[in-house]
């Protein structure tokens, strides 16, 4: 028997994205920016990425080694599930955003493993995140560390008695673990596929999301990022069709030409890639990577045209006509600087910056572990407006 959960956000919440580019802090800094500092504390602590950063077009706030196991889920749905048709990535990242952020927070070794297990809360009908069921333990504490009831486990929240039936050994190790990136993944798309539904359907998604969990708010919000995960994935081929002329084309032309140049917290500057330096809240250290961060990309592409940025992202804010969150993305144009921040009217917690190419896309230093890249400005939350210096 599936059973219907009360999960989601509440078995882990972890709202805090992907994290580069953070004001250095001082002992006079104000109260947001404190705020905007104990977020970016949170990111993304001991996670070990496999450095491929997903290639173009994967959303930002996705480690990279997650991003992995979701695409191997896909390819082996076939396997295991026929006549299950529609199965993407978007989908799986939809569940595991929602359910624990794809595990930010968390060691993710190469083999997939995941530590500290991620554990939701004791299901014992007192009432946390809606759910008054009292589920009685099904395995002795094998996988949710308790004997006294039942708890959701790893990335993709599973309960230990649904685990049973649709767990699955990706990683070709010998076990089943919901604790495994790649189990996980492959253990959800089973789920998802039941005997073989078409996820291509937006009816048959819906109830794929609904037996997952039956909450009309978890499936809206599920959709919502399966919406944005894929339009993410359609900016794949690196193209932009977009025609700019003038300093906006040097600025973008300067920026594309660094994709592929990794990822270094601190690194970049006016003449183009460096070192940079130790450590980004998550503990990544940039002194032994020459490339750039988020402001790095962006000061050497502005310096190209004479503009010299400040060189943090909350202070790149602060330089040229503000637009605000509120005019929405469709106020920018082609070579305008794009922020996110934790509060969009405050520039003191804006954590991130991009150029924007246009067609809803950015140019992108998303994070430790990937590479300078095309991604969609939805890839990433807390949108913050932009900037226009051109």
């Amino acid at each position: 028997m599936k059973v219907k959960r009360k999960l989601g956000c509440l078995a882990v919440l972890l709202a805090v994205g992907a994290v580069c580019c953070a004001a250095p802090l001082s002992g006079t800094m104000s109260a947001l920016s404190a705020l905007a500092a104990q977020a970016a504390a949170s990111e993304a602590d001991g996670v070990v990425d496999d450095g491929t950063g997903g290639g173009e077009g994967s959303a930002a706030d996705i480690p990279a080694r997650m991003l992995t196991a979701y695409k191997n889920a896909v390819s082996k749905i076939g396997s295991q599930v026929p006549a299950c048709r529609g199965m993407r990535w978007p989908v799986l990242a939809g569940i595991a955003r929602i359910e624990s952020h794809h595990a930010q927070r968390k060691r993710i070794a190469p083999n997939g493993d995941i530590s500290p297990r991620i554990l939701g809360p004791l299901l014992n009908g007192a009432g946390v995140g809606e759910n008054t069921t009292v589920f009685k333990d099904t395995d002795n504490g094998k996988w949710d560390g308790t004997a006294t009831g039942e708890r959701a486990v790893g990335p993709f929240q599973f309960m230990p008695a649904t685990w049973n039936g649709s767990g699955r050994d990706a990683n070709g190790d010998g076990q089943k673990n919901p604790h495994n990136a790649d189990d996980a993944a492959l253990g959800a798309a089973v789920y998802l596929c039941g005997n073989g539904r078409n996820l291509a359907s937006r009816d048959q998604l819906k109830k794929a999301l609904f037996q997952y969990n039956n909450s009309q708010t978890y499936v809206r919000d599920v959709l919502g990022w399966i919406d944005t995960y894929t339009e993410a994935a359609r900016s794949s081929g690196g193209t932009v069709n977009v025609s700019v002329t003038g300093r906006a084309k040097k600025v973008i032309e300067a920026a594309l030409a660094r994709r592929g140049t990794p990822y270094s917290w601190g690194g970049g500057n006016a003449k183009g890639p460096s070192t940079g330096t130790c450590c980004s809240p998550s503990g990544k250290s940039g002194t032994r990577i020459r490339g750039f961060d988020c402001s790095g990309l962006t000061t050497y592409a502005y310096a190209q045209v004479g503009i010299r940025l400040p060189r943090t992202a909350s202070a790149q804010a602060t330089v040229g006509t503000r637009i605000p969150a509120s005019a929405g993305t469709s106020a920018l144009r082609p070579g305008d600087l794009v922020f996110y921040g934790y509060v969009p009217t405050s520039n003191a917690t804006i954590h991130h910056v991009g150029i924007y190419l246009g067609n809803g896309q950015m140019i992108n230093a998303a994070r430790p572990g990937t590479r300078v890249r095309i991604d969609a400005l939805s890839s990433m939350p807390d949108y913050a407006g932009g900037a226009r210096l051109l």
